[in-house]
């Protein structure tokens, strides 16, 4: 039976909420409380609006799972971040609904599949093998984000897609623009509008000159009318981005909350099991999930969800940093424990938004994480942890820098 109880208004807290200065791996205490108050409860966002925010791992799962919310941002009660005006333009098919969504997805889709992304392994390893000879050959100390963590799928990517690596400052740079949330619009646009015509002449040059690369197959879809020269631009942005940033992201968090757990470090540094690893890497994802403002939706019909109506033109956020610490689903969830299995974390969504690139995240990491530390088994920070700067001010969580020695 849905909520139908009476009564005075109880307090709107705002979202986001301020993380614990003394526990920046763990969600904001806010988040914990109102998770044990039930799955559901309004929230305020910086423009006014009052959007539901979802806690829980089940409740989570059913959204993302239901036709009847959207994904675009031009529906109404879609939540918006802050400072946004929408004049920076939509991030691709993410954020549209099927059958466009569909479509254009099926397009990419090929080159992320299991054994495709398998058999990049190797030239993976190579590229990580060259960057920890670069650390150890270099100052020390160093910062892991400028060293290895940017560097190591933004090469990949870089090689996947077929843009070439001496350009990779213009999009490291206007990146961190795009994702920052305290840029204003205006940055924001900028950024954005600098990026797209960047990719727009790499597809201009693959119509004119193909290769056997990604930015090719996107390109070869103009001439047939499947896309028009803007679209495959805003497809080749989305994946260029989705592919370096929040991989770069999880790299140094990890490597950061794994500092600070060195019982798990050294399960971690001593094994050769690959399955151990690839827990951890599950584990790590489960842990720290660093899409921190949660994904958001707008309801199209009136649904039903944990007694609760939620009406069509209203907001979803669903919170899934703290969905997947939900005790009902990990058992001791604020324990880091490479060896459980947290192949349920929804760290990469669910439903039909469900991350495309989560193949080669995945190899990524399982190839950093078997190998950073063993070839480095001394690696420590270089500074105490309450110095190190998150990133409270980006839309995707992580840290700016990451000083480390050996």
């Amino acid at each position: 039976m849905a909520d139908t109880v009476t009564g005075p208004r109880p307090e709107v807290p705002d979202f986001p909420m301020e993380r614990s200065a003394r526990c920046p791996f763990d969600p904001p205490p806010g988040l914990r409380k109102l998770q044990e108050e039930g799955p559901l409860a309004k929230v305020r966002l910086w423009d006014g609006t009052e959007p539901w925010l979802v806690t829980r791992y089940a409740e989570q799962r059913a959204i993302l799972g239901d036709a009847r919310v959207s994904a675009d941002t031009d529906q109404p009660g879609y939540p918006p971040k802050a400072g946004s005006d929408g004049s920076e333009g939509k991030l691709g098919f993410i954020m549209m609904d099927d059958p466009e969504h569909a479509r254009l997805r099926r397009m990419v889709t090929a080159p992320f599949a299991i054994k495709k992304i398998e058999a990049m392994r190797p030239a993976v390893q190579k590229i990580v093998d060259d960057l920890i000879d670069g650390l150890l050959a270099g100052p020390n100390p160093v910062d892991l984000v400028e060293a290895f963590a940017l560097p190591v799928p933004s090469l990949v990517i870089c090689e996947l897609l077929g843009v070439p690596y001496e350009d990779h400052e213009l999009f490291q740079e206007n990146t961190k623009t795009m994702v920052r949330s305290t840029a204003t619009p205006e940055e924001r646009g900028a950024a954005t509008r600098e990026m797209a015509g960047y990719l727009a002449g790499q597809i201009t040059k693959r119509l004119a000159e193909p290769q056997d690369d990604l930015l090719s197959s996107i390109a070869g879809r103009v001439p047939t009318g499947e896309l028009t020269h803007r679209q495959a631009t805003e497809m080749a942005l989305l994946l260029l981005i989705a592919g370096h940033e929040t991989t770069a992201n999880m790299v140094a968090l990890g490597t950061a909350a794994l500092l600070q757990h060195p019982d798990q470090l050294a399960l971690l540094r001593e094994t050769d099991d690959p399955k151990l690893v690839a827990s951890a890497v599950e584990e790590l994802l489960r842990y720290l999930h660093i899409t921190h403002l949660g994904r958001r939706r707008a309801v199209t019909e009136d649904i039903e969800i944990g007694g609760q109506v939620i009406k069509a033109g209203e907001g979803v956020i669903m919170v899934n940093e703290i969905g997947n610490r939900d005790p009902e689903v990990f058992a001791d969830p604020d324990r880091l424990d490479i060896t459980r299995d947290a192949r349920r974390h929804v760290a990469f969504g669910f439903g039909i938004h469900q991350c495309l690139g989560q193949p080669l995240a995945r190899m990524e990491l399982q190839v950093v994480y078997s190998t950073l530390y063993k070839r480095i088994p001394t690696l420590k920070l270089a500074c105490a942890l309450e110095d190190v700067k998150f990133k409270n001010d980006a839309f995707i969580y992580g840290v700016h820098e990451l000083p480390v020695a050996w």
